[in-house]
C-alpha cells in the first residue's frame, strides 16, 4: 500500500507547549520553554491561524477574561460591545477545556504576546503560499494525471494543518478522501484528521475517526497501519478514561511503535503504564507490565535493562504455550524471548519532534513495584510523585487526575483487604503511612459507593471483610428475575385474558 503520508502536521508537541502555557502545576523555566517553542513555531510554520486564535486581544482562547484590548471604533455601541464580550467568553469557555489546562487562562504565569503587524505579515505568506497551492493545482488538473492532482490536494489539507486553521484543515482533507480510491492512502488522511481532533483536543471528531478508519483497515489495511491504529485508537481511550480498553492496545503497540507523529516512545511507556496499573488483573498486571521487556528496558535499574535490551527477559508465554512444557533434558533448546523493539527507543519523526526532555521514571517504576510488592507506604508516595511528575504535566492526564489517584487508592485497599477477614484499622493505616482518620474517611467513601466489601468498627479499631459469595449472589439474581417474570405475565395474563371461559 506504500509508506504512510501525512504524518507531519499537525504537530502534536505544539499542543503540549500550550497547555503548559495555562496549566499552574507547570515551573516557569518550562512554561519559558513551551512559549519560546511556541514563537518559533508560529513564525517558521506561518501559523496565522492558530496565532489569532490563542493571543488575539478579544478573540484568542488565552484572554478568556477580556484582559486583552483592542481600539474599538467610536460609534460602537456599549450593548454591542458587551454582547461581543460575553459571546467571546462563551466561545473561549468552550475552547478552554480543548487546548488549554484550565478555563482561567490568566493563572498562567507567561502569556503570548499579541504583534498585529506579525500576524499581518504571516497572514499574508499564508495569502501568497494558498496561491502558489491553488495554481499548482490547476497545472495539475490540466497537464498532469489523478496522482499529481491528489499531491496537490493534499498540500492544500496539510498547509491548513501545519498553520493551525482546524476547520479548513478537515474539510480539505476530506475532500482528498473523497477523491481518492487507494486504501492505504485513506486510511492515511483519516489519521491526520485523528490528529488534528487530537491537536484541538476535539474527542468527538476523533472518536468518529477512529471508528471510521478501523472500519477501513479491517477491509484491507495493512501490517505498518494497523500497528499505526492501535496507538491512536488506545490514546483516544486513555482520554475518555476508557483505562480497561486502553491498556491492551497501548500494551501490545509497544513492540512495533512507529506512530513518532502521534507522540514519543518514553510517553507512550507512561501511558501503557498508567493505564495497565489501573485496569489489569494482577496476573496481567504482572506479565505485561512488571515483567514485560519493553517496559524494563525504560523503568527498570541497569541490569533489568540490559537484560531486556539483550532478549536475555521475556514478556510470557504467547498464546497457546501455556499448554506446552519444556522437557528437562532438552538443554539444548534455545528460548525464543519476546524482542524489544530497539529502534523505538531513540527515534523521533525527522523534521517535527524536538529534542527530548530527560524524565525521571523512578517514580513510576516505583509505583509499579511497591504495588505489586505490597509495599503500600512505598506505593502511596510514589502515587503523590506521579501525579505530580506525570499526570499534572500531560494534557492527556491532568484532566482524569483525580479520578486516577482515586482509583489506584482503592485498587491497594482492595488488594490488602482480599487477603484478610479481620484487619486493624490502626494496622492498616500504618502499613500506607497515614493516619487512621484519613484511611476511616477515605475507606467510606467506597464502601458507601459497593466498591469495597468491608465495614468498619471505629469501636473496635478494626475493619471486617465481606467477602461476596458468588453462588449465593447468582442465586439471589436469579429468584429476583423470576419473580420479576412471574409478576410481568401475571400483569399479561389479566390484559389479554387467557382464562378458557371467556375464549367465545
Amino acid at each position: 500500500m506504500g509508506d504512510p503520508q501525512y504524518q507531519t502536521y499537525p504537530n502534536l508537541q505544539l499542543s503540549q507547549h500550550i497547555f503548559h502555557l495555562t496549566n499552574p502545576y507547570s515551573s516557569a523555566s518550562t512554561q519559558q520553554r513551551s512559549l519560546q517553542s511556541l514563537q518559533n513555531a508560529i513564525k517558521e510554520q506561518k501559523m496565522a491561524p492558530l496565532y489569532r486564535h490563542l493571543a488575539h486581544p478579544t478573540e484568542g482562547i488565552l484572554n478568556a477574561s477580556g484582559e486583552g484590548t483592542v481600539t474599538q471604533p467610536a460609534s460602537a455601541s456599549h450593548s454591542a460591545a458587551n454582547a461581543s464580550s460575553n459571546a467571546n467568553l462563551r466561545r473561549s469557555s468552550s475552547s478552554a477545556t480543548s487546548l488549554l489546562a484550565t478555563r482561567r487562562p490568566s493563572l498562567g504565569k507567561v502569556d503570548l504576546p499579541w504583534d498585529e503587524a506579525l500576524y499581518e505579515e504571516l497572514r499574508k505568506d499564508n495569502e501568497k503560499e494558498l496561491e502558489e497551492i491553488q495554481k499548482e493545482e490547476e497545472e495539475a488538473a490540466e497537464k498532469a494525471g489523478e496522482t499529481e492532482i491528489q499531491t496537490a490536494r493534499a498540500k492544500r489539507a496539510e498547509f491548513y494543518a501545519r498553520v493551525g486553521d482546524k476547520e479548513r484543515a478537515i474539510s480539505a482533507y476530506e475532500e482528498a478522501f473523497e477523491k481518492t480510491g487507494i486504501l492505504g492512502t485513506r486510511i492515511d488522511l483519516v489519521l491526520a484528521i485523528i490528529r488534528v481532533g487530537l491537536f484541538f483536543g476535539d474527542k468527538i471528531l476523533v472518536k468518529k475517526n477512529v471508528e471510521r478508519c478501523s472500519s477501513l483497515v479491517e477491509s484491507g489495511g495493512d501490517w505498518d497501519r494497523r500497528n499505526r491504529l492501535k496507538a491512536y485508537q488506545g490514546l483516544h481511550l486513555l482520554t475518555t478514561r476508557s483505562h480497561a480498553q486502553a491498556a491492551p492496545l497501548l500494551l501490545d503497540s509497544l513492540s512495533t511503535f512507529t506512530s513518532y507523529e502521534l507522540c514519543s516512545y518514553s510517553s507512550l511507556v507512561i501511558y501503557a503504564v498508567l493505564a495497565g496499573s489501573v485496569s489489569l488483573k494482577r496476573v496481567d498486571f504482572k506479565a505485561k507490565v512488571v515483567d514485560a521487556p519493553e517496559i524494563k528496558a525504560i523503568l527498570g535499574d541497569k541490569e533489568d535493562k540490559l537484560a531486556a535490551l539483550t532478549g536475555a527477559i521475556s514478556s510470557g508465554p504467547a498464546a497457546g504455550d501455556e499448554t506446552m512444557t519444556d522437557s528437562p533434558d532438552d538443554t539444548s533448546a534455545t528460548p525464543k524471548p519476546a524482542a524489544v523493539n530497539l529502534t523505538t527507543l531513540g527515534q523521533s519523526n525527522v523534521g517535527q519532534q524536538e529534542e527530548e526532555t530527560a524524565i525521571d521514571f523512578k517514580p513510576l517504576a516505583s509505583l509499579v513495584n511497591s504495588l505489586y510488592s505490597g509495599n503500600y507506604k512505598s506505593f502511596f508516595i510514589a502515587l503523590g510523585q506521579v501525579e505530580e511528575n506525570f499526570l499534572n504535566q500531560d494534557r492527556y492526564l491532568q484532566e482524569h487526575k483525580s479520578w486516577y489517584v482515586r482509583e489506584m487508592r482503592l485498587r491497594a485497599y482492595q488488594q490488602l483487604l482480599q487477603s484478610y477477614m479481620v484487619v486493624g484499622l490502626k494496622s492498616m493505616a500504618d502499613d500506607f503511612g497515614v493516619s487512621v482518620d484519613f484511611l476511616d474517611r477515605d475507606l467510606a467513601k467506597f464502601i458507601a459507593a459497593d466498591r469495597v466489601p468491608c465495614t468498619i468498627d471505629r469501636v473496635n479499631g478494626i475493619i471486617e471483610t465481606n467477602r461476596p459469595d458468588d453462588k449465593n449472589k447468582q442465586y439471589n439474581d436469579v429468584v429476583k428475575q423470576g419473580d420479576q417474570l412471574i409478576t410481568k405475565l401475571q400483569k399479561y395474563g389479566q390484559a389479554v385474558r387467557l382464562r378458557g371461559s371467556e375464549r367465545g
